[in-house]
């Protein structure tokens, strides 16, 4: 078997939608050049921007920060990076100490915003608690909310997540199994709001598959943290996520084709269920609210 590009003979890979057969170097290239298409079709990014990237130390966050620090060497964008740390025992802390490492690497403003400084609780304590609603519900709300102030403070015009296709096409069954068009309307390469106090959010990575992301960090030797949320299996999106992994092995297309198929009818479900922005404040966080507190503070109360 010989690289379908280079005719290298060191494969690493047979992609899986198109059966291509690649070498390391051109593996590489192929992700990247994949990752830069996404945010040229879907211009993601404008000069000048200042770009935080959510950098969990993860492969996917890493991969983010790697491929748009590209657009920073060529003085088209500046980046800074957040790292939330959910108190996780056993787990998050290698993570964190990875995000550290790289944001020094490339010489980036960036912070780590804890939930127990911010909310007095880390995720081990939520999840101890009788009335939880679920790590995913908990983590994705406040994750949001820490990485939305921290865009606001450290001046960035754009918010970068390492979502790629597997996470993009989980949200779109999970959302239209449970029924939810206001989270549906809201998925996409490019997620904006009328509310100026939320910031633009991009995902670069939106058509990579995970598997591929990571042999990407593998190829390129990129430190990066690969042990799963220790939470996640128990999760609804665990359970989406292996029945997509199982249809995929006898319909290897099947996730671009539901990713295709979301883009087409996006535009449709936003106009039909369009979405009134949040005009009030919440009175614990001073955060954009509809009600008198905001999800995140709405959680905190519940819990204690």
């Amino acid at each position: 078997m010989r690289c379908s590009k280079c005719g290298n003979p060191k494969v690493i890979i047979k992609k899986e939608q198109s059966g291509q057969l690649l070498c390391k170097d051109c593996f590489i290239e192929s992700i990247e050049k994949k990752a830069i298409k996404t945010i040229r079709k879907e211009k993601l990014l404008d000069k000048k921007d200042k770009v935080l990237v959510a950098l969990s130390g993860g492969k996917d966050s890493v991969t983010a920060l790697e491929i748009l620090n590209t657009f920073r060497e060529m003085n088209v964008i500046d980046i800074c990076a957040v790292t939330v740390d959910e108190g996780i025992d056993n787990y998050r802390q290698d993570g964190v100490d990875i995000a550290i490492r790289h944001a020094k690497r490339l010489g980036i403003e960036h912070k780590v915003v804890s939930l127990k400084d911010e909310y007095g609780i880390t995720l081990d304590e939520i999840m101890q608690k009788d009335n939880h609603k679920g790590s995913c519900t908990y983590c994705g709300v406040f994750r949001r909310t820490i990485i939305n102030k921290a865009a606001r403070e450290m001046g960035a015009t754009k918010i970068a997540t390492g979502h790629n296709l597997d996470d993009e096409v989980q949200a779109i069954i999970m959302n239209y199994l449970e029924g939810n068009t206001d989270n549906l309307t809201k998925l996409g390469a490019k997620s904006e709001s009328k509310a100026k106090e939320f910031t633009v959010k991009i995902k670069p990575l939106r058509e990579i598959p995970e598997r591929e992301i990571g042999l990407y960090v593998v190829a390129k030797d990129l430190e990066v943290h690969f042990d799963s949320c220790p939470y996640a299996q128990q999760s609804f999106r665990g359970e989406v996520s292996e029945v997509l992994n199982q249809l995929s092995k006898k319909h290897p297309t099947i996730k671009y084709s539901t990713l295709r198929g979301y883009d087409k009818i996006k535009e449709v479900l936003k106009k039909e269920f369009k979405k009134e922005y949040p005009k009030g404040r919440c009175e614990r966080c001073g955060e954009p609210s509809a009600n008198r507190l905001c999800k995140a503070c709405t959680f905190i109360e519940e819990l204690n």
